[in-house]
């Protein structure tokens, strides 16, 4: 296979990159056979000299050229097809996009990222049947005078990070030594800084020195877009490493629910609040209460909370829950639309919540109210199952709420993510966190054992499968990322697809939820990147199980720990070693993630964690009371704990109580 290299000396003016020769470097490569696909890529065994008679130091290019034809691009967890470089770009969140052309801010028609902004060590690309890509050691380690790629269980200092590249210009996937944020450099949606000097990101080759490294190869025949997951598997194998040794999950579960029902619960809101902040200056705590049903409060802690009651047997934190719960079901009412509105403040419940400002359509959230309805249902479910206590006016509540949504569906069979405050009628489609409207109706379905309606629920479920999942591109469910490519709204379709399979026993839905986990994956790290900034650097703070938010808010944050109850459901099914391993990631990640103790993330009471991990010195917001720079978030983020609450203390809480292994 044809490989390109080339070169950006540090010392130049421009920033083109040129030949080799021009920098007095030269390549040789050595590739070996194999056949190219996920098990057997070919491996390219490079040496880079410098030929010069001084140090060279600047970003090493190698690319991997193919037949551009219709390409969808894969760097895990930074670019998912062109990240919608074919939508209208004019929104208020900028994130890396692909467009050809010379278009404008943010789009461009390539991209150099540093390599522990992929979740995974690859660049990918999906073309007309054919998958080509190209994977490579994340950073590189010191050992010696040699400084070599990284693999676990290689021993040596850390010396710096790669990087990956994409470019619909040239049809090109690449890695880098050394690196470049370019043409942009992402922190978060809303804050974006143009292409910066070489700086500190350089390779560095001393006058007659020779570095070797190795390229894995891939370019195989596929179907779709869901063809590049084996090759994740693979690399998953190659890279993995174990998160870091947290607490052991009972313990996990009463820290974290400890937390939120001391510090957290606004008695005269019967509600919590979604940020708790310690106040240096009184010594007692603040509170910004953003009260909403769901998504980041209300139903989403809520329903973790009494499950965590339930399991502990915590009669006092039980109440509390079901005193937010009835709240919600019994004010939060539109009686105009027959939807609940999405937030409340200063005693009036309304549709503007904190992320109102960013919609293009004002109107009712479907991704909250949905979501709202589906953990309202799990909260009967446990009082059931584990109280033999029936709320039955919880079921007819909700039955009205996910009656109403059924009429609101297109031809297309999706539901919408905007309905009207006045009517209920739909707004506003072309987005995934409708699915959770079938999340809450086949979960429904499956506690009244109703089969009723059924063939309209495979609709619904084959819409959003062939259009967003099969195409490995799930875009639109958090109201503040502008329809960016995200992991959130997944997590709804694979709990959708879960009670489908309950409900019907179909194979289908469990090889739609297998596809649905991979894209999940495809989010989730699968090593512990080094980590250079306190609190994280100081604590050995594993990414490994963590999963990033979106291609827009691009920090590892813990939604995706509430899936433990659908991936052992799976596993329950079909044995699948590696959804074995990942699941325990997930598992050990939120065990270890939040402070076990007073002060362990540099701020808070013990069960404290927030929602935002910085696993990149390029996503660092924060700062200490010094100024010097943080990568976590200061404050309790409720419904940040209730994820990993919600993972822990569903059925593979049971599972553990058994004594049995599963393996």
């Amino acid at each position: 296979m044809e490989l390109i290299f080339t070169a950006r000396s540090r010392t130049q003016i421009s920033t083109d990159y040129t030949s080799l020769t021009d920098n007095r470097l030269e390549a040789e490569v050595d590739l070996k056979e194999g056949l190219g696909n996920a098990k057997d890529p070919w491996c390219a065994g490079i040496r880079i000299h410098n030929y010069g008679e001084i140090a060279w130091s600047g970003v090493i290019h190698v690319e991997l050229p193919f037949k551009k034809q219709n390409p969808h691009f894969f760097l895990p967890a930074f670019m998912y097809g062109r990240n919608r470089g074919e939508a209208p770009q004019n929104v208020p969140n900028e994130f890396p996009r692909l467009r050809e052309g010379n278009p404008s801010r943010p789009s461009s028609p390539w991209w150099m990222v540093r390599s522990d902004r992929l979740s995974h060590p690859a660049a990918l690309v999906y073309d007309e049947g054919h998958v080509y890509g190209i994977c490579a050691s994340p950073y590189w380690i010191s050992s010696g005078k040699d400084k070599k790629q990284w693999q676990p269980g290689l021993k040596g200092e850390f010396y710096q990070y790669g990087g990956f590249t994409c470019s619909i210009e040239k049809g090109t996937v690449g890695y880098t030594l050394g690196y470049e944020n370019a043409p942009l450099l992402f922190i978060k949606s809303r804050l974006v800084h143009e292409r910066a000097d070489l700086a500190e990101n350089c390779f560095e080759l001393a006058a007659g020195e020779t570095v070797e490294f190795t390229l894995d190869l891939y370019s195989y025949e596929s179907t779709s877009e869901l063809g590049i997951n084996s090759v994740l598997e693979a690399i998953y194998d190659r890279y993995h490493e174990h998160p870091r040794k947290g607490s052991d999950i009972r313990t996990t579960v009463f820290d974290l629910s400890k937390a939120i029902y001391e510090y957290a619960w606004l008695p005269e809101d019967r509600h919590y609040s979604t940020f708790v902040y310690e106040d240096a200056e009184t010594g007692g705590y603040r509170y910004n209460k953003i009260i909403s049903i769901s998504w980041t409060n209300g139903m989403a802690i809520a329903a973790p909370m009494l499950m965590a009651a339930l399991r502990l047997n915590d009669e006092p934190m039980r109440q509390q829950a079901l005193s937010c719960i009835t709240n919600i079901i019994e004010n939060a009412m539109n009686p105009e639309s027959g939807l609940p509105y999405d937030a409340y403040q200063d005693g009036t419940w309304h549709i503007k919540g904190w992320w109102f400002d960013g919609m293009r359509t004002p109107g009712h959230s479907a991704y909250l109210a949905a979501q709202a309805m589906f953990y309202i249902l799990k909260c009967y479910d446990y009082e059931l199952r584990i109280r033999n206590h029936k709320h039955d006016d919880w079921l007819i509540y909700v039955k009205q709420v996910l009656d109403r949504m059924e009429r609101t569906k297109n031809t297309d069979k999706e539901y919408p993510i905007i309905l009207s405050e006045r009517t209920g009628a739909g707004l506003e489609y072309d987005a995934f966190s409708g699915v959770w409207c079938l999340a809450a109706m086949a979960y429904y379905k499956w506690l009244t054992k109703d089969s009723s309606s059924i063939k309209e629920l495979r609709l619904s479920e084959a819409h959003y499968y062939d259009t967003y999942v099969k195409h490995m591109e799930c875009y639109g469910a958090p109201l503040d990322a502008d329809k960016s490519v995200d992991s959130e709204g997944i997590l709804a379709y694979i709990k959708a697809v879960r009670y489908l399979h309950a409900l019907t026993g179909e194979e289908l839905f469990l090889d739609h939820m297998r596809d649905a986990i991979s894209y999940e994956f495809s989010f989730k790290f699968c090593y512990n990147s080094p980590v250079k900034v306190p609190p994280l650097s100081t604590l050995n703070w594993s990414s490994s199980g963590g999963s990033v938010t979106s291609v827009a808010n691009p920090h590892i944050h813990p939604m995706s720990s509430n899936l433990v109850d659908e991936l052992f459901y799976y596993l329950q099914q079909r044995e699948d070693h590696y959804i074995f391993q990942r699941m325990m990631d997930t598992i050990n990640w939120g065990c270890q993630t939040y402070n076990r103790y007073d002060q362990e993330f540099g701020f808070g009471k013990k069960g404290w964690m927030s929602e935002r991990f910085c696993h990149s010195e390029g996503l660092v917001t924060e700062k200490y009371a010094d100024g010097t720079p943080a990568s976590t978030w200061f404050c309790l983020m409720p419904w940040a704990s209730s994820s990993i609450i919600e993972g822990l203390a569903g059925d593979y809480w049971e599972y553990t109580q058994s004594g049995v292994k599963l393996d």
